[in-house]
């Protein structure tokens, strides 16, 4: 077994291994201040002919770890849970660029949360399991990856803030690097600075560089077999022959500004390449279509380089055409339409009462989540056919990213006492649907009368890298995604940035390089936020007809148990009669929830009757609800009955009170007392019934 401790700003650290899972390539445990997690990793031991990288990676809770026991009726734990597929993706993105680009054998990390401190966000912990897993397996695998979670409290940045003070940053970003290159960023903030939001990078970068030297340290003392395996082999020879000969038509392939006919020429060009360069003795298949997506790949790079026009005409910092549409849905509580070149996202709220609150069942205990954003990508919006099912990981991904976006402009609940459900659907898709949601998140909530603080818009920015030449692209298509060095999306207000995620394919990129992508990226959510600006500046002041109202009455806290009832039966008779929403808290403010003003009023008025109490001669419409020989109770209130006694019942003699009465019989009644003991006493006389 080996072990090793350090201290990574005020928390201490132990990476080991030989414990745990010896049948694995690699298994590695990481504690960080009681926080431990398990990381394993399995690679295929034969080579293969594939040519793409088969990587897994699996995050995994276990509710022992807070030693919990899961709840439902199997009281094990089930599919993966959204925070379980968002780790997974942010240990997945730095590490699956750093393998050797040849390297294809499948290869399969588990990550398990097997022991967890409520203080110590299990993120940084995975990711540094991750990567001694990795160094310890031998794979082929381009340097050493550390990360660190940043805070910032307004002066100062935090290094892997604790639960408690993350809740109140300003920031929560998780950036993951090597040595010499930042490969991933993750974050949340509340309009932030471009400086800010850079120095946080910055910093992470630095602070990770002691996880860095441990993890080397460890796997130096460790010892490490290298892995035996054949490289994939690629014939520069033959694709430059390729290329030149089909250069040109590949280039005028991507003059070509609609993506669909693009692809239709770029795949006639494909058939036409394996039309004449297949030799099926010798099986190349394969080799030429490597040689094919390379010269696409180069082509494109080395006119963006060498300043030439994008594949869609435009120049370097141009954001597409925009249009937006709101109010397109008429049943809605809010929706809007918003387009950006081939890139489109319908974008729906819904109002609801805080019980439809998304219940999240954590590690932290149960939460009531009163904001919930879903973003689904159908495979109509490329134009392809696909299977139609539960939202995979990429889906998730990006619904939690736009989420980001808009969360810092959210009302609170007591100013706005709403659930609020936002669902951004992609018609299109063209490059960066997700910040197309953030978009139209932020208008259909505009559109819905939630009160944001300010509108929000998101931009994704690219790279092209050779050498020492680059150039960042403002507003990227799906190919120069495919085809470029980085993916850099950034949201936010005005006033700053509210989300920035970024994933960087290669090594190299510098703080001039984020610095410009940054500044572009502002001058082009300042051009988005124009163009909204041009249809919705500021929420609605009036909410849609059909969207849910709230009316707020204080009663005396004695009286709550009386308009609950027993066993909750007068508060859910009040429900089934009104169908209005009703909660009460314990300082008796009551909130109702209503689509119909008259059924709030109706709601209400049956509860300011029993926190009132019956009054003296007040006439009421009750049910009989028991017959005796005296006389006939009759329900006044939810809660009170009151005794009509049988000389009361009629201005004639009533010898049976059954002659007269039955249960169920729907009576006015007058009260004529209501004595010290609380109880009622009722006539029917001189009231027409």
């Amino acid at each position: 077994m080996h072990t090793k401790i350090f201290d990574l700003g005020s928390q201490s650290v132990k990476i080991e291994t030989g414990l745990i899972a010896k049948q694995t390539d690699s298994s590695v445990t990481v504690d960080i201040d009681g926080t431990v997690i398990l990381a394993t990793l399995v690679a295929a031991k034969e080579d293969s002919d594939r040519d793409f990288f088969p990587l897994t990676v699996n995050y995994n809770e276990k509710t022992y770890a807070a030693g919990k026991i899961p709840g439902g009726f199997f009281k094990r734990e089930g599919r993966p849970t959204e925070i379980e597929t968002l780790i997974s993706r942010l240990i997945d993105r730095p590490l699956r660029p750093l393998f050797d680009s040849s390297f294809t054998r499948e290869v399969q990390l588990i990550v398990t949360l097997i022991s967890y401190n409520p203080e110590v966000d299990p993120e940084v912990a995975a990711l540094i399991a991750s990567s001694a897993a990795v160094k310890l397996s031998g794979l082929p695998f381009n340097g050493t990856l550390g990360a660190v979670k940043v805070g910032y409290d307004g002066e100062n940045y935090l290094l892997n803030p604790k639960k408690s003070d993350l809740d109140k940053s300003l920031l929560d970003l998780t950036v993951a690097g090597t040595e010499t290159a930042v490969m991933m960023v993750e974050s949340e903030a509340k309009e932030l600075s471009e400086d800010v939001m850079l120095g946080a990078v910055k910093y992470g970068h630095e602070q990770m560089q002691s996880i860095i030297k441990a993890i080397d340290e460890f796997t130096t003392e460790v010892g490490v077999t290298k892995l035996e395996w054949n490289p994939v082999k690629f014939d520069d020879a033959a694709y430059t022959v390729l290329k030149d000969k089909y250069k040109d038509k590949i280039s005028d392939a991507y003059k070509i500004i609609k993506k669909q006919e693009r692809n239709d020429a770029l795949s006639k060009i494909k058939e036409e390449i394996l039309e004449n360069e297949l030799n099926e003795d010798a099986d190349n298949e394969s080799d030429i279509l490597s040689y094919f997506s390379k010269s696409q790949k180069s082509i494109v790079r080395e006119r963006i380089i060498a300043g030439e026009k994008r594949i869609d005409g435009r120049d370097s910092s141009t954001v597409r055409s925009i249009d937006v549409k709101i109010g397109v849905l008429p049943r809605t509580h809010g929706s809007a339409l918003f387009t950006r070149g081939e890139t489109q996202a319908l974008v729906v709220t819904t109002l609801g009462t805080n019980k439809d609150a998304q219940m999240i069942d954590s590690l932290n205990g149960r939460i009531d989540e009163p904001f919930i954003f879903h973003y689904n990508f159908p495979p109509y919006s490329v134009g392809e056919i696909g299977f139609i099912g539960s939202p995979k990981r990429r889906e998730i991904g990006h619904g939690k990213l736009a989420r980001r976006g808009v969360q810092a402009v959210m009302p609170t609940l007591e100013d706005f006492p709403y659930t609020v459900r936002v669902v951004s659907e992609i018609m299109e898709s063209n490059g960066s649907s997700s910040m197309a949601s953030v978009c139209g998140s932020s208008l259909s909530m505009m559109d819905a009368g939630v009160p944001l603080s300010a509108p929000v818009a998101g931009i994704a920015m690219g790279l092209v890298k050779e050498d020492d030449k680059f150039v960042v692209l403002t507003d990227i298509l799906g190919d120069e995604d495919h085809l470029g060095d980085m993916d850099f999306k950034v949201a936010g207000t005005e006033s700053g940035i509210n989300a920035l995620q970024m994933d960087i394919k290669v090594d190299g990129i510098t703080s001039e390089i984020m610095s410009q992508a940054l500044v572009q990226a502002k001058d082009a959510r300042l051009h988005i936020l124009g163009e909204m600006a041009k249809v919705i500046s500021k929420p609605k002041d009036d909410m849609s007809e059909f969207a849910p109202r709230y009316t707020h009455i204080k009663i005396d806290p004695s009286k709550i148990a009386a308009v609950i009832g027993k066993g909750g039966a007068v508060i859910k008779s009040i429900v089934e009669q009104t169908g209005a929403v009703i909660d009460i808290t314990d300082e008796g403010m009551v909130k109702i929830a209503a689509t119909d003003q008259s059924i709030s009023d109706h709601a209400k008025s049956m509860i300011e009757e029993i926190t009132a109490g019956p009054q003296v001669n007040k006439i009421y419409e009750g049910k009989v609800v028991k017959i005796m020989d005296f006389g006939a109770f009759v329900s006044v209130t939810p809660n009170q009955d009151g005794l009509v006694h049988i000389s009361q019942i009629s201005q004639e003699r009533v010898n049976n009170v059954s002659d007269v009465l039955s249960e169920g019989d729907v009576v006015k009644v007058k009260v004529l007392e209501v004595d010290k003991q609380g109880r009622v006493k009722l006539t029917m006389k001189d009231i027409e019934n």
